[in-house]
């Protein structure tokens, strides 16, 4: 008689579909739509019109780079976690501090202080990302410019980390 294998159930923490191909491209355009909401409340709050930019030209010359860096930093940090996922034993990580990481943030308060480290890592990526190039030659006053890339930092960083996976299975 043949002997099989048989995977039933395959566990994996919420973060992880940033790598997972067919999600990949569900991600993708959450974030685009996301990003482009954000930078078309900021031009209104922000009152970038000026002689030169008005909302369609500032959204064209700043969604694609502002899209690819936010997810550049989100990659970022899933990969810290995906890191602290796989090497905590090794790292010297409890396998609750590991699994509360990959699975259940709230079970170990430590952990929602790692995936909360990681978001931040992405959201200053965001940040910097942003601030340096895909404003830059956009956006001359760097108050304004500093002001913005916060804003999208903050609103756009990857909270989702934060999601149990348990919630999904």
């Amino acid at each position: 008689m043949k002997k099989t294998t048989k995977l039933y159930n395959l566990i994996f923490p919420i973060w992880f579909l940033l790598f997972f191909p067919p999600v990949v491209f569900i991600t993708l355009a959450g974030n685009f739509v996301i990003d482009s909401l954000v930078i078309i409340v900021c031009f209104s709050v922000f009152k970038l019109v000026d002689s030169e930019s008005n909302l369609k030209t500032y959204y064209k010359k700043s969604i694609l780079k502002v899209w690819g860096f936010g997810f550049l930093a989100d990659i970022i940090g899933a990969g810290i976690l995906f890191v602290l996922g796989l090497l905590g034993d090794s790292l010297g990580l409890s396998y609750e501090l590991t699994s509360a990481i990959n699975y259940d943030p709230f079970s170990e308060p430590i952990a929602i202080i790692i995936i909360l480290g990681a978001a931040v890592v992405s959201a200053l990526f965001i940040f910097l990302f942003n601030y340096k190039y895909s404003f830059k030659n956009i956006i001359k006053d760097q108050a304004l410019r500093f002001k913005i890339a916060l804003t999208l930092a903050i609103v756009t960083a990857p909270w989702t980390f934060l999601l149990p996976t348990k919630w999904f299975y």
